[in-house]
């Protein structure tokens, strides 16, 4: 299936590991190009260079916490470009102990970075012929878990802000979609982290996938690929969860 990306102007923040690094591969496989941003300048530049063969990428080191370098990175892209038709919020804290420091990490870098970067793209996706929104949540968000606190209510606030933008732009043609991933394992992440130092909690994370294996980036990056390209032109308002039946409640 073609997703009629092809050309297509896209920014993904936290782009230099899993799923984000994962997303940016897919829509430069798709033909888009592709701007993102990470905070830590090394990965950016060798994830910039490995990805640079798969078409047009351009990293930059930004801190998406930092509300006026957020909105410098998005406008730069954008001019460099001539527009934006998707952004992707990513980034995450991964606050999950339930301290005030990290109730106000998880606010700030998982909920408001999203608000800033829709707030600073939107004058670019109106005019664009295909514009949509992406935000990665959480199945964290979705039900009561261990990570229930500053992230599992930051991810859900996040899932109940795109359901908001999606009925506010509609009329406007500007799409606004979540993807809730469950447990993805990736060599440096927080589930490779756990399975080195906290066999408890990984043992019981596997246990309760019916899978009985974790996500692989990659799977959650297509969910997010289709979302935000013109064959999902109807599709709007919607939490798409990836998560291999992990999470027990129904959806409606």
């Amino acid at each position: 299936m073609d997703l009629e990306l092809t050309g297509k102007r896209v920014l993904v923040t936290g782009g230099t590991r899993g799923i984000g690094r994962a997303t940016v591969a897919a829509f430069l496989d798709e033909g888009a190009r592709v701007g993102f941003c990470a905070r830590n300048a090394e990965e950016v530049a060798r994830t910039e260079a490995e990805l640079a063969s798969r078409g047009t990428v351009h990293g930059a080191s930004v801190d998406v916490g930092d509300k006026e370098a957020l909105a410098a990175w998005v406008n730069a892209c954008a001019e460099e470009f001539g527009g934006l038709d998707v952004v992707v919020a990513n980034v995450s804290a991964l606050a999950i102990p339930d301290t005030e420091e990290n109730w106000e990490r998880s606010l700030n870098v998982d909920l408001m970075h999203t608000v800033r970067l829709v707030n600073a793209a939107m004058p670019y996706l109106k005019r664009s012929d295909a514009p949509s929104i992406v935000a990665i949540s959480s199945v964290s968000g979705r039900e009561s878990d261990f990570a229930s606190g500053p992230y599992g209510t930051a991810k859900t606030a996040i899932v109940g802000y795109l359901h908001g933008l999606a009925f506010q732009l509609a009329e406007q043609g500007v799409r606004a979609n979540t993807v809730s991933p469950g447990n993805t394992y990736f060599e440096g992440g927080i589930w490779a982290n756990v399975e080195q130092n906290d066999h408890a909690l990984f043992d019981t994370a596997m246990d309760l996938n019916p899978t009985g294996r974790m996500g692989r980036p990659e799977e959650s990056a297509a969910a997010v690929v289709f979302l935000a390209s013109p064959r999902a032109s109807r599709i709007s308002g919607t939490n798409l969860v990836v998560d291999g039946a992990l999470t027990r409640g129904i959806q409606l």
